[in-house]
């Protein structure tokens, strides 16, 4: 393929390597409950619906939906249709959900397997609706944080096949016409599935566009439909800004399979190989640099020779015929330092300077097998060091003598490897090919959450003890993903929760939050400046920060349904209770 490798950067500031742990405070969190007039509009798998990838798409799916334009407001659909919004000014007056929309009481199509209806807040004043059985509604909202009594414009409905959830929507200027791009989730049943699951996880890239007609109303239609297919559920799953592309985070790789209903041609595979051939060219490498010899034609001069090399492409070859070696270098090189020799006009020797020292490389150009990698002695006897505990000449006879060095049932989840590879990959919208690969290996997937209106969801994983928090950054294609924050020992702490059902964090990072399936919630505070003089007992010194655990009960025995965090306020949802706490005071 014609991607490259990228690896997420760690901002070494951004880690407290002094973190000790969080301190349970008893202060009890101010907790308001508003009963509902009718229970949430929730959807409960059925026998048919038995895979994993159904629990993790509508099992645990989030009923409750926040708005990242406007602070403290959040929006349900209840079993009557209704789609029903609170914002919050005033903890004490909190007053009842009002109705904004209302689903059409006889829906265009009622499937045997609907899946919960969804929202996606597209801008400040669009928003997008599925009612979970397979048509979108398109809603002009208005400014929603003025005027509390406006109720939502249907503009355009369209039924789009199969059952469908939101993921994410966005809204954009693009030739003078108002566009809409939305990614939808499906699970499809495969009958060739016959070795996995039966079914296969479907994202369709819908785009709307607006068009005047001669009366000069603005009338939209679908101008676009793009399927990606894969064998799992997405862990995240959103669309660049003016739609430039999308980012999947899966277990397993998803790829583009149609357009328009017409397929997508797939690039003929590879030719196995058959007969191997002598290497084209050697290579080896230290912590900082690589030298490479490459065959040439006998006979050939120094002025012949075509040497071509940036920081991350290499091209080597004679006057007048192809190229020897050419391609994408696995990472990036000085080309200022880098050197290039004609030895008994044989052979070509090529000296490449690394970027940046340590890493060693599995590969010389991206894709080419003719070369062959050759270890020193010297690396050998490292590598062979580095190895020497893993082997032992004696036979143990009596495995149980001795302790085993790791016992896999006490493993939590988290640490367990995934059967395939763990990626998060960049679309191109033009090419439909992946342009960005970042193997994700064992870091686990915790939550997204919206921190800003105009950037794009960010993404929290599990970075040894720590969960770090991941904003991507299409615009910066050398660093697209930015660590933003770092929650303290959350991907520790959180392994231990058995009955997790919900994550999510504050929008200023001041605060993650845990959700478990029933009643509990668990609050961990970062670490703040305390108001009075504290020692550690086994060190002395004095704490200038204390970050703080809280846990609440809530008075319901209904499970959770949604989960979601402000600033100031983290809002619980069940069937018929809507739970608003109060976290911060700004």
């Amino acid at each position: 393929m014609a991607y490259s490798n990228y690896s997420l950067k760690i901002n070494r500031e951004l880690l407290d390597p002094k973190f000790e742990s969080y301190r349970l405070s008893l202060d009890p969190l101010p907790t308001y409950t508003i009963e509902l007039d009718a229970a949430v509009a929730e959807v409960k798998l059925k026998d048919s619906q038995y895979t994993l990838d159904h629990v993790r798409a509508f099992g645990m799916y989030n009923y409750l939906h926040s708005d990242p334009w406007y602070e403290d407001s959040v929006y349900f659909v209840d079993c009557k249709g209704r789609l029903l919004n609170l914002t919050v000014t005033l903890d004490t007056a909190l007053g009842k959900p009002r109705e904004v929309f209302r689903l059409p009481s006889d829906p265009v199509q009622c499937p045997s397997d609907p899946v919960c209806a969804s929202l996606s807040l597209t801008s400040a004043t669009w928003a997008t609706l599925s009612d979970g059985a397979g048509t979108l509604y398109l809603l002009r909202t208005g400014r929603r944080g003025e005027g509390a009594l406006n109720r939502w414009e249907l503009f355009f409905t369209e039924s789009l096949g199969e059952p469908f959830t939101l993921l994410h929507s966005l809204s954009h200027v693009q030739g003078g016409l108002h566009t809409l791009e939305l990614l939808l989730l499906r699970l499809l049943k495969e009958p060739q599935d016959t070795r996995g699951s039966g079914y296969t996880a479907s994202l369709e890239w819908v785009t709307i566009a607006s068009q005047t007609t001669q009366a000069e109303e603005r009338k939209y239609e679908v101008k676009k439909r793009r399927v990606m297919t894969g064998a799992s559920v997405p862990h995240y799953a959103a669309l660049e800004p003016q739609g430039r592309g999308v980012m999947v985070a899966a277990e397993k790789p998803f790829r583009f399979t149609e357009v328009d209903s017409v397929p997508v041609e797939e690039p003929p595979a590879e030719p196995m190989e058959t007969d191997k051939t002598d290497p084209v060219y050697f290579w080896q490498q230290t912590e900082g640099d690589l030298t490479v010899h490459l065959r040439l034609p006998e006979g050939v001069t120094k002025d012949a020779v075509c040497f071509r090399l940036t920081a991350d492409q290499l091209n080597v070859g004679v006057q007048g015929s192809d190229p020897l070696l050419k391609g994408t270098l696995h990472a990036p090189v000085d080309p200022e330092a880098s050197t290039w020799t004609l030895e008994n006009n044989k052979s070509l020797e090529i000296s490449l300077q690394k970027r940046e020292e340590g890493p060693m490389w599995p590969e010389l150009v991206l894709g080419d097998r003719r070369g062959e990698h050759v270890v020193t002695e010297e690396q050998a006897a490292l590598i062979h060091e580095r190895l020497a505990h893993l082997t032992t000449d004696d036979m143990n006879s009596n495995p149980e003598k001795d302790k085993p060095p790791c016992n896999a049932q006490e493993l939590e989840d988290c640490d367990m490897f995934p059967e395939d590879s763990f990626n998060l990959m960049r679309f191109d919208a033009d090419t439909l090919k992946p342009s960005h690969v970042v193997n994700l290996g064992s870091h686990q997937y915790l939550f997204s959450v919206d921190v800003s209106p105009t950037d794009m969801p960010c993404f929290c994983l599990r970075h040894d003890v720590d969960a770090l928090l991941w904003q991507p950054r299409p615009d910066q294609p050398d660093a697209m993903w930015e660590h933003v924050a770092t929650f303290n020992a959350l991907g520790y702490v959180q392994a231990s929760k058995r009955d997790k059902k919900f994550a999510t964090c504050a929008p200023d990072f001041s605060f993650a939050a845990l959700g478990e399936c029933l009643r509990r919630v668990f609050l961990y505070r970062q670490p703040s400046p305390v108001d009075t003089v504290l020692f550690n007992r086994k060190q002395g010194r004095q704490v200038g920060q204390v970050a703080k655990q809280q846990v609440a009960s809530l008075d319901t025995n209904q499970p959770m349904l949604g989960f979601r965090a402000s600033k100031e306020r983290l809002y619980v949802l069940t069937s018929n209770n809507l739970f608003v706490l109060k976290i911060n005071n700004q």
